[in-house]
């Protein structure tokens, strides 16, 4: 599973630009699937039959796209301007460290002021990103860096301690591979329910790829696979789970009850380690999307505790990317594709 997660996420992918990401996704699916392809949009799309006749169909969504950047000016000496692509919080961003992807990828850095340069008063200042420069070195960029090139955060991810993995996009790439690996459980196993796997794109925008996948496939049930927030000493938020304390089933009014408390009865039987995440409203997740299309689906929400979202330093722990993929092999090799709402 960390070879998995280290190979998909260091294939870039920003939203609108996912094909290197899903190319490498569809490789590590398909040897769990019947067929594998992409639609329209470009999201991965992988189906598993149960031969079964009538037999219900579950949809399983993580989404592959990872936040970034895009070139919006190339200025004299090499500098660009550049705008995000996703939600990107700019306090972080002063001399970070990023990959252009031109046609042969190059190296640049978000250049800063340094402090013995700036004006009293200055230090405590945000800089907004629009007033932010990408020092590319090149002193010809004008002719290799297209406007409109995509951009994202050059550190590759690698492994913090035994069993932690930080780096970019693990939001939501942890997801995919949890749904790999329960797919791999499932290799020689009897459904009840034909699966369909989906890698979508731009979640981190629309939800466009989720939304197309859902309307193509029309689930009679979903589970989307997303992150959420660990706790750390210094997040102060109810908001935030047990870093390691197992997959987070999420339970709110825009989930279905009886899915949700089946995969609840399903982790309790399995001893598989879990927590409740309470969402009062909107999930911020495929979830959200997914179950208005066609006359709707019956949607659960699973997700991996994740510490610094959005940031180029994500980190997960892998005992709780194997918990969500237990949750849902476990709970699939029993479903017989029959729930009641409450």
């Amino acid at each position: 599973m960390k070879d998995m997660l280290i190979q998909l996420c260091s294939a870039d992918g920003v939203t609108g630009f996912e094909g290197h990401a899903a190319q490498k996704a569809a490789e590590l699916l398909a040897p769990y699937c019947d067929r594998v392809a992409f639609d329209a949009c470009g999201s991965v799309l992988g189906w598993k039959s149960c031969g079964k006749p009538n037999a219900k169909t579950v949809l399983l969504d993580a989404h592959l796209d990872q936040i970034g950047f895009m070139v919006t000016d190339v200025l004299e000496g090499g500098f660009l301007r550049f705008t995000q692509v996703g939600g990107i919080d700019p306090r972080m961003l002063l001399g970070a460290e990023v990959t252009i992807l031109t046609e042969t990828p190059r190296y640049g850095v978000i250049s800063c002021t340094p402090p013995h340069l700036l004006a009293a008063g200055e230090q405590n200042k945000a800089v907004p990103m629009h007033e932010m420069l990408i020092d590319t070195g090149l002193l010809d960029a004008k002719s290799v860096i297209p406007i409109g090139t995509p951009i994202v955060f050059a550190q590759p991810p690698y492994e913090l301690t035994d069993g932690q993995i930080t780096g970019k996009c693990l939001d939501d790439r942890a997801g995919f591979v949890s749904i790999v690996q329960a797919m791999k459980q499932l290799q020689d196993v009897d459904l009840h329910v034909d699966v369909v796997v989906c890698g979508s794109v731009h979640e981190e925008t629309d939800s466009l790829g989720a939304l197309a996948a859902s309307f193509r496939v029309a689930p009679d049930y979903g589970i989307a696979v997303d992150v959420s927030h660990a706790k750390t000493p210094d997040s102060g938020s109810d908001d935030a789970f047990a870093f390691g304390g197992g997959v987070l089933v999420g339970m709110g009014p825009n989930l279905h009850r009886g899915l949700t408390n089946r995969m609840i009865k399903t982790a309790r039987a399995e001893e598989i380690p879990y927590q409740i995440e309470v969402m009062e409203g909107n999930t911020g997740t495929n979830a959200w999307d997914m179950q208005v299309v066609r006359s709707g689906i019956a949607m659960g929400l699973l997700s991996i505790p994740l510490k610094y979202m959005h940031t180029p330093i994500e980190t997960i722990k892998l005992c709780d990317v194997q918990a969500v993929s237990d949750l849902m092999a476990a709970f699939l090799k029993e479903f017989d594709g029959e729930v009641t709402r409450v």
